[in-house]
Order: structure tokens, then sequence, then C-alpha cells
């Protein structure tokens, strides 16, 4: 069981990615959970993944020659941006369609992510309800007479995204869990051989991951988050967009630093577009469905022949072994399918109205994650060659966010104001106020230099 403190967390990641233990002396963390409303280890959760990113670059600059630098995360400030809360022209947008949410059935709840068309037009289709007509009112009518576990597979089985509300008990017996539970938090695989791959010269005074190119095939949420993190601490991250795909109101604030542009991997052109691109990167960031990049000749062994040298992160919903590894997922599915939704519940005294997290912590943790993973790979990559692959998962994060244990009076606190944190900038998509990064690098400030830009607004080369 990994412990609650955030410092021992942190230290915790820290060997695993066997990184140099010297380097922990330089994070300082300050603040204790609990700091939003919750029975879990929310804050400690944001405080390490945050930490572990942002040291893990700096180590990346200390290989390449600048001094190591102090690194201070605040757990107030650190859970304040694992909200996810941004303004635009002085409106929150509503992030939640009507269709998403729990739902009764004859036997439990599920829950069912409608967020984008295609997914709540098939789970209005899967309920026999005609898409352009349906109410949320017949969504929960024609749900009571289901079981959630049918729902639940007749989604995954059409492609869709449902999940039955489970107990940690309930969970834990099934074989998808005990496959989680086998493997750690991340993997570090070396995938291919090559010499380490030139970086241009780094001033002491330039952000660590000065020269570092990054592609970012993410859409939704913590592959977004991982990718802006990357831009904060210095790397060159484009973003890249299919054209034919929707995107999510967050896309304003998780582009901070990127460029935007749209390639069509289903065009020859688009093809030879991206393998150009691949060609000047040193990282590749993917969170598409599994098999998805793989079959339009994109897996991680594909770049790493393609481009040697390369590191790559990919993220999943439910890992990369058991009979889930293959499902699509969303981090509040995740949260309802393994057992958090009624652990939290049953913690605030109110058992039969299931309960969310405070925020969206599995995507959160798992984007800084996704970070952490890439600098440090990195880092091997230019001590060791070689070409990298790096998996992480809303269900392992969801997993090791267990492993914190749960926080005695979470539910007594009043969440802190966000002002102290909000900074405002001009953007493609209008004026954002958004927060600022919570890792404060005492040379080499944090931040982003590029304001966020609509999907295509900047050609596709380096």
């Amino acid at each position: 069981m990994t412990s609650g403190n955030p410092s021992d967390a942190l230290a915790a990641l820290w060997r695993l990615a066997d990184l140099p233990p010297a380097a922990l002396s330089e994070a300082h963390l300050t603040g204790a959970d609990p700091v939003w409303p919750s029975s879990f280890a929310v804050g400690a959760a944001a405080q390490s993944t945050i930490a572990a990113a942002a040291l893990a670059a700096c180590e990346l600059g200390h290989q390449r020659g600048q001094p190591r630098q102090a690194v201070h995360v605040d757990i107030a400030h650190a859970t304040a941006e694992c909200l996810g809360w941004f303004r635009i022209d002085g409106r929150v947008p509503d992030l939640w369609d009507p269709f998403s949410g729990l739902y009764r059935t004859r036997d439990g709840w599920v829950r069912i992510h409608a967020n984008f068309a295609h997914h709540r037009e098939g789970a209005l289709r899967l309920l026999g309800l005609n898409p352009a007509t349906a109410e949320r009112a017949d969504a929960e009518r024609a749900l009571l007479g289901w079981d959630a576990l049918a729902y639940e597979q007749a989604s995954a089985e059409a492609g869709l995204v449902a999940s039955a509300l489970r107990s940690f008990a309930q969970w834990d017996a099934t074989e998808a869990a005990r496959a989680i539970a086998a493997q750690p938090l991340f993997t570090f695989t070396r995938i291919g051989e090559a010499d380490p791959l030139p970086l241009p010269p780094l001033g002491a005074e330039q952000r660590s991951l000065a020269g570092v190119r990054v592609l970012d095939l993410t859409r939704i949420l913590a592959g977004p988050v991982g990718g802006r993190a990357l831009a904060a601490y210095g790397a060159d991250v484009m973003l890249v967009n299919s054209p034919h795909l929707p995107n999510i109101d967050a896309i304003a604030d998780t582009s901070r630093g990127k460029r935007s542009v749209h390639v069509d991997l289903r065009s020859p052109e688009g093809r030879a577009t991206m393998d150009a691109l691949v060609q000047g990167a040193q990282v590749f960031v993917q969170g598409y469905r599994p098999g998805a990049l793989a079959g339009l000749g994109y897996s991680a062994e594909a770049l790493a022949a393609a481009r040697p040298g390369m590191v790559c992160v990919s993220l999943s919903a439910y890992g990369t072994q058991g009979p889930w590894a293959g499902r699509r997922g969303f981090d509040s599915l995740v949260q309802t399918a393994t057992g958090f939704n009624l652990a939290a519940a049953a913690a605030a005294g109110t058992p039969d109205k299931p309960r969310a997290l405070p925020m969206q912590i599995l995507d959160e943790a798992t984007g800084y994650l996704m970070a952490f993973g890439a600098a440090a790979a990195l880092r091997r990559q230019q001590r060791e060659g070689g070409s990298w692959h790096v998996q992480v998962s809303l269900v392992q994060t969801g997993h090791w966010l267990r492993s914190l244990g749960c926080v005695a009076g979470g539910f007594d606190v009043k969440p802190p104001s966000l002002e102290p944190w909000i900074e405002s900038h001009a953007s493609g998509f209008g004026l954002l106020d958004g927060l600022r990064h919570s890792a404060q690098l005492a040379r080499t400030p944090a931040g982003w230099d590029r304001p966020s830009q609509p999907p295509g607004t900047d050609a596709p080369r380096w």
C-alpha cells in the first residue's frame, strides 16, 4: 500500500521510473489533504503527479547540463488545477451533455457518457429510442428495463461507452481487476535500438524541455493535460487533430502552449505529412482507442523503426492486460465501474446516492503521469540510447489512487477560492481565464508562451 503522504507518493513514483534519488531533495511539497471534499487523497494524487512531471523535466535539463533546481508544489493549487476549470469570455462552459450521467436500471445503476454525438446517438438507439426526439426521461424509463451488467456489455459490444455501477468488492472480483492489480502504475519498455537523439544545447535559463518536439495525438482530457504540462516546461508541442473528429470544449484550456494542426491519417497526403513530422520529433503521445493508430501504421514499434530513438507514450482506459484491455472508457466511467462512486457515497453518508470524485482526477493525474513518463524516458534515451514506450491507463491510476488510502474528515472542508491562481490571456477561442501551473520552478518558471488556438490554426510542419 502506497502512503497517502504526497512526498512518499512522489518518492514511490520516482523509484518506479528509476530516477536519481538525489533529485528528490529539490522537491518541496506543502499542504495536506483534505483540500477539496473527498474521502480519497485527491490532493496527494494531484500534488505528487504534478511534482513528478516537473521534477522529471528538470532532471532531463540536468542531464543536458543544467544545474538542478527547486520545484515547489502547493497541494491546494495542484488540486485546483486538476479541476480543469476555465472560462471563455466570462462564461464557464457546461462540460456535460444532458444525457451523460447515472441512470437507474432494473437491478442497479449505469453511467452513460454522451458528450460526443455518436456516443449519445448510439446509446439511445441501443435503448430503442430515436436520437432526434428522445429526452432524458425517455432514456431513464428505457433503462429500467435493463440489468446494469447487460447494458454495460451490450454497450461495449457496440463500441459505445457505459459502465455498470460496482462496489470495490464487486470490481475486485472481476478478471479485469485482477489483471490490473498485477501491473505497475506505468511501464517503460525498450522497443528498439538507437543512439541518443541529439538535442540542441540548453542554456542555464532555458526551460528544461526546450528543443524537445512532441507530437500530441490526444483529444480527451488526460492526454491533452499531459501535453500541456510538457509545453509548460518548454517543449515544442504540436497538437494533431483529425479534421473529421469532434473535440470537447476543454480544448480551449488544454491547448495552452501548443501548436494546433489538422492531419487526416485516412489519406495518403495526411500520412506523408505525419511521416515528415515524425522525423522531426522526439516524443509521440497518443490516446486513441487501443489499436486505432496501429491500424494506420503508427504503432509504437512502427514509429521506433521509422524514427529510431523515439519516445512513445500510450494512454488507454483499461490498460493493456485482461479482458477489458480493448474497451473504450473515460474517467467518469472508470470511477463508476471500479467502485469509487459507491465508496464516496458511503463515506459521505449517502449510500443510496452514488457520488463522483470532486474532479476528474483519474484523467488529470494520468495526464501528469504521461508528462512524467515522457521526460523520464527522454532522460533514459539521452543516457542509454534506444527507443522507448511508456504505457499508462486511467484504471491503473485509479488502482493507485485507492492505494493512497482514505482521508479522515474528507467531507468537512470548504474548497478554497480559485481567484489567487487565475490568469487571463487572449486565445483563438476568446478571452481565456485559466489556472496558472501549480509547479513553481525556481530558475526556469513554467508557463505557456503560445495561446490556445482552434484545431487547424497552424501549419503541420516544424
